[in-house]
């Protein structure tokens, strides 16, 4: 589960991460009185107003601003707020539609310009599948560009990998500080800055801490200044609190609406959809989606239980993308029988009528699939079947032809 970066900063906090404060703010009134919270608390009339959406990239795309006045304030806020916010990261890049802003968050100006020795840092924490273990990736050159750095000066990107039996050493997180180019007080506090956040990334169950950046303010303190955070969604169980941070607005209605039905679906940019009972074997009907010529549009998983009603709301969320132009459906009958599933579609394709305007091609194998073929080839409905993935594959290459 993505979290907002106001959200992050909440559980960071809750771990001890010194964060930068802030207030959000769902209207241009909300947002007045938190810059006047802001000014008491930081003395300064400096305060930054951050579009709060599931995208990085938001000061490139105007959604971070800059206010040094209360009309500043009322400018920036007023403008951010509702606005289809474009940044690398929301769907489409810049040629997209954007994501709706419907809230800011109104933060102390981190940046000090009396202090010469304030800098910018990058770190972030993941699993990395090959190694087996969490690594903390971090740089010298924090900021917006931190994806030209990678690119064009891969060296000024170091990573610290984390035995996961030993945790993380402090000889590590004294390392990470020295090649940051760090000494005296600067170093000892981000040797705690990295310990607290490597602790709460483990302790909250996250795939994904991104502190970008990571402000060393002039006092010699470090600030997480933005902050990118997803939980687990397997580890919700223990996290129940987290669970109702969850904004459903930030993602794809087709996607919420299938969490609802109990049905595992991600959205792809292709144009043959997809229904498979299993991972594993969606990967793998994705694999054979391209060999025959096609792009998967999406995994969906429906799982053991593929009767009428599961596969008339899958049948729904896939023909709701405008790009599919077949659907493949494939089953191995295992837990459920082939013959139920093939009963399912059958019913499920009557209840829909005309709304379904694509080909459609049904592999069923395992228990009955002869009888589920049978059942497919005796319906009367444009669906066909096939019991061999390779005649799947054929069936799909033709109806894309």
């Amino acid at each position: 589960m993505n979290l907002h970066e106001y959200q992050g900063k909440e559980l960071l906090g809750r771990y001890g991460v010194p964060v930068q404060k802030g207030i959000l703010a769902h209207t241009l009134e909300e947002a007045e009185a938190a810059y006047r919270k802001i000014q008491d608390e930081s003395g300064s009339d400096f305060a930054v107003v951050k579009a709060q959406i599931h995208a990085g990239g938001r000061g490139k795309g105007g959604g971070v601003k800059l206010a040094k006045s209360m009309d500043d304030l009322r400018e920036h806020a007023g403008n951010i707020l509702g606005m289809m916010l474009k940044t690398p990261q929301t769907p489409g890049g810049l040629d997209g539609a954007g994501k709706l802003v419907r809230k800011v968050l109104i933060t102390e100006d981190a940046y000090k310009p009396d202090f010469d020795s304030c800098k910018e840092y990058y770190i972030s924490i993941l699993t990395d599948r090959e190694r087996k273990c969490n690594v903390i990736v971090y740089s010298t050159e924090g900021g917006m560009d931190i994806e030209k750095v990678a690119h064009d000066t891969p060296h000024l990107v170091h990573k610290e990998a984390v035995d996961p039996q030993l945790g993380l050493q402090g000889f590590q997180a004294r390392r990470v500080a020295f090649n940051l180019g760090l000494s005296g007080l600067a170093f000892k506090n981000m040797v705690k800055f990295i310990s607290k956040l490597y602790n709460a990334y483990v302790k909250a169950d996250a795939s994904l801490i991104e502190i970008n950046p990571c402000m060393h303010n002039g006092h010699d303190e470090m600030l997480a200044v933005d902050t990118k955070m997803t939980i687990d969604d397997n580890s919700m169980f223990r996290h129940k609190d987290i669970i109702d941070w969850r904004d459903k607005d930030e993602e794809d209605p087709a996607e919420v609406e299938a969490d609802e039905f109990g049905l595992n679906y991600v959205k792809l940019d292709g144009n043959v959809g997809c229904m498979v009972n299993g991972a594993g074997l969606a990967m793998a009907t994705m694999d054979v989606i391209k060999i025959s010529g096609g792009e998967p549009a999406n995994f969906l998983d429906v799982g053991g239980t593929a009767d009428a009603k599961r596969v008339e709301q899958a049948f729904k969320i896939i023909l709701k993308d405008p790009n599919v132009k077949a659907i493949l459906i494939n089953i191995f009958g295992g837990i459920v029988r082939c013959d139920r599933v093939a009963n399912g579609v059958v019913e499920a394709y009557k209840n829909m009528g005309d709304s379904i305007n694509v080909p459609i091609i049904v592999r069923l194998q395992g228990t009955n699939a002869d009888i589920a073929k049978q059942i497919i080839d005796e319906s009367g409905l444009a669906v066909r079947s096939a019991i061999l993935l390779q005649e799947a594959a054929d069936l799909v290459k033709e109806a894309l032809a």
